[in-house]
């Protein structure tokens, strides 16, 4: 199924309404001859300092040219640690806000760009209310747990001209850049690569508690006005239907957005099953999902993925099979970061591909297996190949290179430089949310097309 004609329009579109876009009124003639093209200051505020808004922030307050004017969050704790941590590391003027809207306001004239890790519920308000002030936005993924919302993100962003990357970090870091565009595509390693596999899974874990004294949890009459009833929902706010989609979307969607990218095309259905069998949540604390993809060649590849939150077995990692040869991969290097060569007959050797410099050699030859007397030999089962280590580390926090990216596009003026834009990430939204409705009605989905366009 070919997306190449809706991303080409898509990013004609917001090419041409780059020209709309603001100037920065922080940069000074003195500024622009000190640093280069992607070190040129921006001013950025955060709306959301929980648990992802401070792992964004760790990760963009280390590239050059980055200075943050305002944290906005509603629970005060998080507000004063946000606030003090980013005046600690010389962010000064840092203003701390409840509302987002008031932050707007206030701080229009001294923000360029908004990072929002809010709640996926809150992700379409927050990013849609920041494009029509004039801020690019780096939001966090899922794009929404409605893909009414997830929608209504794509047509603001068209609208308004400004730029928005989706967290799928993945897309911007370098052994998967590597992995994907040089080994399997480039020099087709991997032959036809013709299944998937993926997995998350985390061990047991109680919801989180209120604090036990009152005065530091979030006041009732706030947690109201903003949409919470209560602190437990606001701490796990991604085992309520209402706010987030359960850990197929929180965890599946990294790596569902991988297979699209490794196979270019969107799936033609998926199957799943789970539930909430351990701890009977709103929220399915399990889920197994088949995706079918029906390739460019017209070929169908199938893809596997579980998420489980009662066992860290294998925690988390992706392996793309093709005829030829297995890629392992994952954002931490220990657990996928090579490519094993099948030993069959009529694989091209592998050592063109070391002299390229696209793996490295093995580190030794593997011992020999020993087979005894009563194990029956079948020709076509053979002990696991070596893997081939890949030649890329990331050596700097796994969101940095994405958030790098974000920020270089918004510096150059150029949205086509998004590895992650708008529409790109609508479109595993639709994947991963029909999942749920899978599991839900007991049946397989089927996508048209037009599913994955807005």
């Amino acid at each position: 199924m070919d997306t190449s004609f809706n991303r080409r329009d898509f990013l004609k579109a917001t090419a041409a309404s780059a020209a709309i876009l603001p100037t920065f009124n922080i940069l000074s003639q003195e500024a622009a001859k000190t640093l280069g093209p992607d070190d040129t200051p921006l001013n950025v505020a955060v709306i959301g300092f929980g648990a992802e808004g401070e792992v964004l922030y760790d990760a963009a307050v280390k590239i050059p040219g980055i200075r943050f004017r305002a944290v906005c969050d509603i629970h005060p704790e998080r507000l004063k640690l946000g606030r003090g941590r980013m005046r600690a590391q010389g962010h000064t003027d840092v203003k701390p806000y409840e509302d987002y809207r008031e932050m707007l306001e206030k701080e229009d004239k001294n923000i360029d760009a908004v990072i929002v890790a809010t709640p996926d519920w809150m992700h379409a308000e927050h990013a849609n209310a920041c494009m029509r002030a004039g801020k690019h936005v780096y939001c966090e993924k899922e794009m929404s747990n409605s893909l009414e919302k997830a929608k209504s993100m794509v047509t603001t962003q068209r609208d308004t001209g400004m730029m928005l990357q989706i967290g799928h970090q993945r897309r911007s870091n370098p052994r998967y850049i590597h992995a994907i565009n040089n080994v399997i595509r480039g020099a087709n390693m991997l032959g036809r690569v013709t299944h998937a596999y993926a997995q998350w899974n985390r061990a047991v874990a109680d919801f989180i508690p209120p604090a036990k004294k009152t005065n530091l949890n979030v006041p009732q009459d706030t947690l109201d006005r903003y949409g919470y009833a209560n602190m437990e929902q606001l701490l796990n706010w991604r085992w309520f239907s209402k706010y987030g989609g359960g850990p197929m979307v929180d965890l599946g969607s990294h790596h569902i957005d991988i297979f699209f990218w490794v196979w270019d095309c969107v799936p033609i259905s998926v199957t799943a099953i789970g539930g909430s069998d351990y701890y009977n949540r709103e929220m399915n604390d399990n889920v197994m999902a088949m995706y079918e993809f029906k390739t460019k060649e017209g070929k169908i590849n199938r893809a596997y993925y579980q998420v489980l939150t009662t066992t860290s077995s294998g925690s988390f990692h992706e392996k793309f099979m093709g005829e030829d040869g297995t890629l392992n991969l994952a954002e931490i290097s220990s657990r996928g970061n090579n490519v094993e060569r099948e030993t069959r007959e009529g694989v091209p050797d592998w050592d063109q591909f070391i002299k390229q410099g696209l793996i490295r050699p093995l580190a030794k030859k593997p011992p020999a297996v020993a087979v005894t007397s009563n194990v029956a030999v079948d020709a076509r089962v053979t002990p696991p190949p070596p893997g081939y280590p890949l030649p890329i580390e990331l050596n700097k926090p796994a969101h940095m290179p994405h958030l790098e990216n974000f920020f270089a596009a918004v510096r150059r003026n150029k949205p086509e430089m998004l590895n992650c834009n708008a529409q790109v990430a609508y479109e595993s939204a639709v994947a991963v949310l029909a999942a749920n409705v899978s599991v839900k009605e007991r049946k397989t989905i089927y996508f048209e097309p037009t599913d994955f366009h807005v």
